[in-house]
């Protein structure tokens, strides 16, 4: 049976504090969830977030962590890894603005990637680039920026966590960008979007949504993460109208129960 995680973004109101972090991570626990993405916690201190997480058997998947740690803080993050056994940092995506419709913009982004990722990997860390949709602009060469991280990022030493929904967003099928990436996407972030008509304006507005409960193709997603080789399933809701750890017992349901996985 596949591993499914939660990503704590969703439940981020609740981990602020010790007590609420432990609190969060029983609750997910009792849900099924084998293990979490740390992302958007505390201030915690390292030691204790691993004292809850042993203490619940939650398993440390992955990480959401700021490029800029990563940079100037990196022993720090990198210890922090090790005490967690998390072999997977990663940044929530890099967000240029409008300089990022420069080709070299992304090119200088690569070049400092690929230096965080050899200083991670002699410490036996990859480090992952996770996706909303601005990446998959096309630049002046006529490449997306997607593409661009896709050809020049160390194939060995940084790896992807596809988005679902913001790859849906952009126009393009997870499925088939699964594919392209094959074994390079331990983790994936599952996430849905329900389609409605925009209050104003002509055309559909999709609203992130549970997993199973919105518009994309979940078993064509999961055969292709299957054939990539995915470890981890990460269901994680942004935003939206279900309270949030109904959500993400609600997306487990549906995975589980109705989709097999």
């Amino acid at each position: 049976m596949e591993k499914l995680a939660a990503q704590l973004y969703t439940v981020r109101e609740f981990t602020k504090t010790v007590k609420d972090f432990a609190k969060t991570c029983k609750r997910i626990k009792a849900m099924g969830y084998e293990g979490v993405q740390l992302s958007a916690i505390g201030p915690i201190p390292a030691k204790e977030v691993k004292k809850v997480l042993d203490g619940e058997g939650l398993a440390c998947v992955c990480t959401h962590t700021s490029f800029d740690r990563i940079e100037k803080e990196t022993q720090a993050v990198i210890d922090e890894h090790l005490l967690w056994n998390c072999t997977r940092p990663a940044i929530g995506g890099f967000f240029p603005g409008e300089a990022g419709l420069k080709l070299k913009t992304w090119k200088d982004f690569v070049t400092r990637f690929n230096k965080a990722c050899k200083l991670f990997g002699e410490s036996g860390l990859t480090l992952g680039y996770h996706n909303h949709y601005h990446e998959f602009i096309r630049l002046p060469d006529g490449l997306t920026c997607y593409e661009h991280l896709m050809r020049e990022l160390d194939p060995f030493k940084a790896w992807f966590e596809i988005d679902t929904y913001w790859v849906a967003a952009s126009g393009k099928a997870p499925a088939t960008l699964l594919r392209k990436l094959a074994h390079r996407v331990p983790c994936i972030h599952l996430k849905d979007g329900k389609m409605a008509n925009r209050k104003e304006g002509w055309g559909p507005d999709l609203k992130i949504t549970e997993v199973g409960d919105g518009n994309l193709d979940w078993p064509e997603i999961i055969e292709a993460a299957k054939y990539a080789g995915v470890q981890w399933y990460i269901v994680e809701r942004d935003e939206g109208e279900m309270e949030p750890f109904a959500s993400l017992e609600r997306s487990f349901h549906n995975l589980r129960d109705k989709m097999g996985l």
